[in-house]
């Protein structure tokens, strides 16, 4: 069970919703959970699972499309009404140092997959079995689930939450981040269904 640490009231651009923080395995770093809805156990709650990028998400980068599809979602949630689970595994999971010399790898010709594997780490090192942990705690049994990611879906098989049905998040590509969607796609599974990746 996902222990919980405080809640607190927490406005944004986006509206406004209620932060939970649950511990992670690294201290003053807990995994977070964002919803503006209320629910009854058996309702079905609309979900995104969101990894830490801290170049997308605080900077804007556009190597990764991580940022807007963290705006997307929360804008999506202002909508609808959901959760948004914020999990603390930078960079698929191997930090932001790596993470960055993954990046200058990319630069000299590797893709992201092979950037990873030069550096000792499997493509996608994250884990998302405290997305399970937390949405049980939060009394959540059924959900939509907002996401390109089959892994993201996969891990519910067994579980005791349901995913009811997969709720695409497609951000348009840019320049910058058309070849690693397209292996995002063709090398690791993602589920791209509208998006033109021709380079």
């Amino acid at each position: 069970m996902a222990d919980q640490l405080v809640t607190s009231f927490l406005p944004t651009i986006y509206g406004k919703f209620t932060v939970t923080a649950f511990r992670s395995a690294f201290e003053d770093f807990p995994h977070l959970a964002l919803y503006n809805c209320k629910w009854k156990s058996g309702d079905v709650v609309h979900v995104r699972i969101h990894s830490e990028c801290m170049t997308g998400d605080v900077f804007s980068s556009v190597r990764c499309d991580c940022g807007e599809q963290l705006a997307a979602s929360m804008k999506y949630l202002e909508d609808f009404g959901g959760v948004l689970i914020y999990l603390r595994q930078e960079g698929r999971g191997i930090g932001l140092v790596n993470k960055l010399t993954a990046y200058n790898l990319q630069d000299e010709g590797m893709d992201t997959i092979r950037a990873n594997h030069a550096l000792g780490f499997h493509a996608d090192e994250r884990n998302y079995s405290d997305a399970v942990d937390i949405l049980t705690a939060l009394n959540i049994s059924k959900i939509h689930l907002l996401t390109n990611n089959p892994d993201k879906v996969d891990v519910f098989k067994d579980s005791r939450v349901q995913v009811v049905s997969r709720i695409p998040l497609e951000i348009d590509p840019r320049p910058e981040n058309r070849q690693y969607l397209k292996t995002k796609k063709e090398s690791m599974g993602h589920l791209f269904d509208d998006l033109d990746l021709q380079l």
